[in-house]
């Protein structure tokens, strides 16, 4: 397990910097990416250089990506897992309300930036015989008031999942589109522009998953004998069910 090497985007906070202690922990070493240079570096600090490199760069930034992928240092460029944690909801406001903006942040974020990564790395995930695994959501599954854009940018991603893995066969890289639902991480807080009122009422009393769930459940997935693949897992927290359809009335 020492000679594996996953890299995990948006590993500054939440899921992704879950994901590298968990992964770092269990015997492997890790590529975390980030926009924020400080909170990498503290994360390699912790636990240690040897295990950690930070890759700091914007995903929406495609030749910044590049740049600093093709110069991983040696024990660091044979990638065995790419996990596409990075990404982010803005805004909550319906869609005739909704900042254009705003829309158009996921969009290249959610979407633009995960297959433009996607793709670059694709060719070593091929020789080494790898794993691919998409954060994706709830959200690209069941539609709610406000959901709009993120809820399209996810289910893209959930079905571009689906796509890579029929386009992969045969090469025996594995592929997996991780749904979550309810977690609490920063999500909110970017959600709502800082409304951290916003974000404790979101998850107050309601038993969230956490950043340490998802992180073992890729591990899990990634930890799979190489024949069986997961190709989507969707995960809620007990308290989290589906919504009723909404009737209006007048």
């Amino acid at each position: 397990m020492s000679e594996r090497t996953a890299l995990i985007t948006g590993a500054t906070s939440g899921f992704g910097a879950a994901a590298a202690r968990r992964f770092v922990q269990a015997g492997w070493r890790v590529v975390a990416t980030g926009r924020r240079a400080e909170r990498l570096q503290a994360l390699a600090g912790e636990l240690g250089e040897a295990n950690v490199h930070p890759a700091v760069f914007d995903v929406r930034d495609a030749d910044a990506m590049r740049a600093a992928l093709d110069a991983l240092p040696a024990g660091f460029a044979d990638l065995d897992l790419l996990v596409n944690n990075a990404g982010l909801a803005l805004g909550t406001l319906p869609a005739q309300q909704a900042s254009l903006d705003d829309w158009r942040t996921m969009i290249d974020t959610n979407v633009t930036a995960l297959v433009t990564l996607t793709h670059h790395l694709l060719p070593r995930l091929v020789a080494r015989r790898g794993a691919i695994i998409n954060i994706s959501s709830v959200a690209g599954v069941y539609p709610y008031p406000g959901g709009n854009a993120y809820g399209g940018t996810k289910a893209f991603v959930s079905q571009f999942s689906l796509g890579l893995r029929s386009d992969l066969h045969g090469t025996g890289v594995r592929v997996t589109a991780i749904e979550p639902g309810m977690a609490e991480t920063e999500f909110t807080l970017v959600r709502t522009h800082g409304d951290q009122a916003a974000s404790d009422k979101l998850y107050g009393g309601a038993s969230p998953m956490t950043a340490e769930d998802i992180a073992e459940t890729l591990l899990w997935v990634a930890g799979l004998p190489p024949h069986l693949n997961i190709n989507r897992l969707e995960l809620m927290p007990t308290s989290q069910s589906f919504a009723g359809f909404q009737v209006h009335r007048g």
